[in-house]
């Protein structure tokens, strides 16, 4: 490999075929997490509860907030099997600092997964309890 040559061709293409391999590895990324029994269940959940959000927004806005919730949940499930993954790799045993990220990992799911309860809460109140 000459000096110029980048150790990521990624880094070299340009145009859409930097935009076509782009999406390959994305779809690379939805392939991986499909494997964490979390993130299949959150996507089940977003199938029902995304047309719901049509259904339970009175305007676009509501709508967009409801649906933005859902995928903010898989957003952030695939960032923390991310974080797991990476953790992992360096290695099996238990050390202090893999604990902590991989524990702020889950508690950042939690957190998604409370502000989206929250949300239809709170949509489901105003369209049904008023």
């Amino acid at each position: 490999m000459s000096p110029d040559t980048p150790a990521n061709p990624q880094k070299s293409r340009r145009g859409l075929i930097r935009i076509w391999h782009a999406v390959l590895i994305s779809l690379d990324g939805f392939r991986a997490g499909w494997k964490e029994p979390a993130f299949r269940q959150e996507v089940l959940f977003a199938v029902f509860m995304l047309p719901a959000a049509f259904w339970v927004g009175s305007n676009w806005v509501e709508t967009a907030l409801l649906a933005a919730t859902i995928v903010l949940v898989l957003i952030v499930e695939l960032l923390n099997s991310g974080i797991e993954a990476a953790v992992d790799r360096i290695g099996p045993e238990w050390h202090s600092f893999s604990k902590s990220a991989k524990d702020m990992g889950s508690a950042a799911v939690l957190l998604s997964i409370l502000l989206c309860g929250g949300v239809w809460l709170a949509a489901l109140w105003q369209r049904f309890a008023t």
